[in-house]
Formats: structure tokens, sequence, C-alpha cells
């Protein structure tokens, strides 16, 4: 933007006034580290609701519930799901969670049967620590997700208590899946009787795969017809949809946070525009001199705009990165009603937030830069 041997006296310029400069960083620093988060959040939502081409899993729930509490099916079902066309696997899985209210530290126990855990959801996790063979011979072991493992500080051999139930750390597993970040696996008959609910043979929902991901909804709608007219019908929909109805509140509250966020930024644009303008009013003598030197109208007004630039990058730097730092040592899931949204900080929401300060900093520039490139030696002079 400007010649290398400029630069000095952009930081020179940014340094003579040190005490606005740091409350200038400062205030862009807070506002990008709250549109760090909420972006975080934005794409932790996106995780866990968006469905994609490939997604082949149904969620067979007891219809007109929503917490895990109030969802009580007969485990029998499996035998009449699986008799379905295109249903390609059924798991009975029982749910326990420590809150079904939307929380940030909430346990989800997952009941599975120890012969479909390892055919059916143990290829896809890669194991951290420890190993799924000793989670088969233990039958109070269990394996964390890894967010959940790092929020309660777990590793393998510890035991811990949650929702009434305490179970031994089997392994720790990473997952691709949001819904597998932060559960805790364990076996289902184990899970049925250690609530103290003395429900052996009940579950509370199925998940089942399909052989073709674009039969999702005749398959639904097949399950739902089956058990119509039953004691316990159900109400059957793709994983991620189910998700996303159940936190149906939660991502209003996060749209509505991204809004905030959007309006921070107006916030930062103001206040760097209003720091440039102080900056540029303190120093019209001096850019009269630096005209007697040379410096024509454009290079000043590209001095001033580097000035802006560096405020605002340097504290997008300082706040994007304390969120992804926070963010990514914290390991924050937002959790409702069994169901987890990750806060999902990555490296492209740190690159997002200096990108969007950058931004920031050139607009706020322009109209002080214009002001000051426009004026002639003489008036510079008797603006002092």
């Amino acid at each position: 933007m400007i010649p290398a041997r400029f630069v000095p006296l952009v930081f020179r310029q940014v340094w003579r006034s040190r005490t606005r400069s740091l409350l200038t960083i400062a205030g862009v620093a807070i506002a990008m580290f709250l549109f760090a988060g909420i972006q975080a959040m934005q794409t932790g939502v996106n995780l866990a609701t968006q469905t994609q081409a490939d997604d082949a899993t149904l969620v067979v729930y007891r219809k007109d519930r929503y917490c895990p509490f109030t969802s009580v099916m007969p485990q029998s079902y499996e035998q009449n799901i699986r008799s379905v066309d295109g249903v390609k696997s059924v798991v009975p899985m029982k749910i326990v969670v420590s809150n079904c209210r939307t929380s940030l530290d909430v346990v989800t126990f997952r009941g599975v049967p120890r012969d479909a855990f390892v055919d059916e959801y143990a290829p896809r996790f890669d194991v951290l620590s420890g190993s799924v063979a000793d989670w088969q011979r233990r039958t109070d072991a269990a394996l964390l997700g890894e967010t959940l493992a790092a929020r309660r500080g777990l590793r393998e051999g510890d035991r811990f208590e949650a929702a009434g139930i305490t179970v031994y750390v089997a392994g720790i597993l990473r997952s691709q899946e949001p819904q597998d970040q932060n559960v805790a696996y364990v076996h289902l008959d184990f899970l049925q009787y250690a609530s103290g609910s003395r429900s052996g043979g009940i579950v509370t929902q199925f998940n089942v795969e399909v052989d073709d991901p674009s039969a999702l909804e005749g398959v639904a709608e097949k399950i739902d017809t089956l058990f119509a007219s039953a004691q316990e019908p159900t109400s059957t929909s793709a994983e991620k949809a189910f998700v996303g109805r159940a936190a149906a509140d939660v991502i209003e509250i996060v749209g509505f946070m991204r809004t905030l966020g959007w309006g921070c930024l107006v916030a930062v644009l103001a206040l760097v525009g209003n720091a440039i303008v102080l900056s540029v009013q303190d120093r019209i003598k001096e850019h009269a001199i630096l005209q007697t030197l040379g410096y024509r109208g454009h290079q000043i007004a590209r001095l001033i705009i580097c000035e802006g630039l560096v405020l605002s990058v340097v504290g997008g730097l300082c706040g994007s990165g304390l969120a992804i730092a926070v963010l990514s040592y914290s390991a924050f899931a937002l959790s409702v009603e069994g169901h987890s949204l990750p806060i999902h900080a990555t490296a492209e929401t740190f690159l997002l937030g200096i990108g969007i300060a950058s931004c920031v900093g050139v607009v706020a520039g322009i109209v002080p830069a214009w002001q000051a490139s426009r004026r002639d030696i003489v008036s510079c002079f008797r603006a002092v």
C-alpha cells in the first residue's frame, strides 16, 4: 500500500499517541473477542444441524416427547424397525442427561448394546487413550468424547459421577460428529438399571441407518406408520433435523447474537474512525511539513489509512487470538435436551476476525485520509 521505507513512520505515528492507541486497540480487541466467540457458536450450530447429502441416519423418538426423560419405548421395537424396507441397521439407545435444560456443562450418557457399538460406532472413532477392548470387559465402563473429557479434566482410569451414575473411564474418543464429542458411551443394560429406574427393556430412541440417503423421508414415514396405533407411537426424522428441532430456541438466540456481533463491528468502525480523526487533527502542522518535503496528498492519505489498519489489525489479533485460545482450552459446548451444539473455534474463525478487523481499519481511515489529502500547505499552517 505504501513503500516499505514509510512503514516506520506509520508505527511512529501510532506510538506517539500511546494512550489513545492503546485504548483504541483495547476497544477493537474486546469487540473482536465477542465477534469471534459468536462466530464460533454459529459454526458449531451449522455443524450440528445442517444436513449433508450423504447423511443416512434417522432418529426414532417417542411421539410428542422432547427431553430424554420423557421418551420411553420398548426395546422390542428394534425387530419391527429392521423389517422396514430400506433400513440397513438399527441401534437401540438409552439416553440419560445430568440436566435437560440448556447449559454449558451437561453430561450425556448414551447406553448402546455392546455388539452394536463395536460394529456400528467404533469404526468411526479415533481412540486417543484407553481402548474399546477395555470398555467391552467392564460393565461399568464408559468411553468419553474428547470435549467432555477435556471439560471435566478426565483421563483413562478415572472414575466420575453424574446424574446419579458412576462410571469408569475406559478411554477417550475423537469424532468428527458433533453429537459424539460431548457424550459418555456406556453399556445399554448397565444404563437401564444404573439410573435406579429399573427400566430394563426400555430405551429412549433408535438410531436407524438407511441404505439410500435420498430415501430418508420415505423410510421415516414407513416407521411412523408401523407404530401409529401402538401404545408408544413414534416420530422419526433425520438426525440433524432432529437436533435442530430440539435446539430451535438456542439456534434463534445464536442468530440474534450474530446480529449483535455485527453491531459490535459498527461500534468498532466508529471507535477507530474517531481515533484517526483526532490523530489527524493533532498532526495538521506535521502534514504541512511532509508536503514541503515532497510528500503528495495521496501519500499522506495512505499513511493515515495505514495507521487505522495497524490499530485494527493489532486489536483484531489480540481479540480473536484470545477468543480462540479460551474456547479451545475450555472445550465449551451448548447442550439442550441431551443434544450438543459445540462452540467450534477454528483457524478460519481467527482469520475471518483478522480480515474483518483489517477492513474496518481501512474503511475507518478513508474519510479523514481524504480530508487530509485535500489540504494545501497554507491552510495547514493556518489551522495550527
